[in-house]
């Protein structure tokens, strides 16, 4: 069942020490600015919670996991504060989720595009199928995923950021996210996937909670000064958003 709700749906399930926390949005799970404030609120308050040992980020529906952001409220942006508000939706998320101190495991279970790439590069590690291709078109409308970046270079590695973001109308198949170090393990059907990620997830809640919470802060060593950093990418995607090109290719989509 997929929400119909113009601002999305955000739920969290919490079980055995497993938050599960799904969105979604009927845009194809992409996300307008309240639904990514929700998530990165989301993410603060399980950061805090005692009974929570790993949280699982999912989306609704068998088809995307994630559009990235939302298309409507892009092509609403008309000055350059805007287009850093905008902006600085993904930045805050992947923030609270580096800044989390629980482990985060992705499930990618279809297509994701720009911002659900960063969703995906922030969790610390990710199931995905073979549904899950990647595609990081910014550059095509004159902008580039320069928030998220700092994230999946992280993650896969500067050639293969160059790799998704130069080639910017290419989907890249999961088996590549998948050697390039996106994703951890990528399975055929998604039943498949679920019955690994649950066995994993409870080993991980089962280990010590001091462990694996230091062993997130070495993951993250180095990314101290993302807070800045990507406040910083968001005013430059907000600034170009307003450029000619960017207006134009945007009306083009519009129609």
């Amino acid at each position: 069942m997929t929400t119909t709700r113009e601002d999305g749906s955000l739920y969290t399930n919490i079980d055995n020490g497993i938050a599960t926390v799904e969105f979604g949005h009927p845009a194809s799970n992409s996300f307008p600015a309240v639904l990514l404030e929700r998530l990165e609120k989301e993410f603060d308050k399980l950061s805090e919670d005692d009974s929570v040992k790993v949280i699982v980020l999912k989306s609704e529906g068998d088809k995307a996991f994630c559009a990235g952001a939302s298309f409507d409220e892009l092509l609403a942006v008309e000055n350059m504060e805007q287009g850093k508000v905008f902006f600085s939706g993904f930045a805050k998320v992947i923030n609270a989720m580096r800044k989390c101190k629980k482990l985060v495991v992705g499930r990618i279970h279809g297509k994701t595009v720009g911002g659900g790439v960063g969703l995906a590069a922030a969790c610390d590690y990710c199931f995905a199928t073979e549904q899950a291709a990647i595609k990081l078109s910014e550059l095509s409308i004159g902008i580039g995923p320069f928030v998220i970046a700092p994230a999946v270079e992280r993650k896969m590695g500067v050639a293969a950021l160059a790799e998704l973001t130069l080639a910017a109308h290419d989907w890249k198949n999961a088996y590549w996210a998948q050697e390039k170090g996106l994703y951890a393990r990528v399975f055929e059907k998604t039943d498949e996937m679920d019955k690994e990620l649950q066995f994993f997830t409870e080993k991980l809640a089962g280990y010590n909670p001091e462990a694996l919470f230091e062993m997130k802060k070495a993951l993250w060593e180095g990314t101290e000064h993302w807070s800045t950093l990507l406040s910083e990418r968001a005013a430059v995607s907000g600034e170009l958003v307003l450029s000619e090109f960017t207006k134009n290719a945007l009306a083009k989509f519009k129609k």
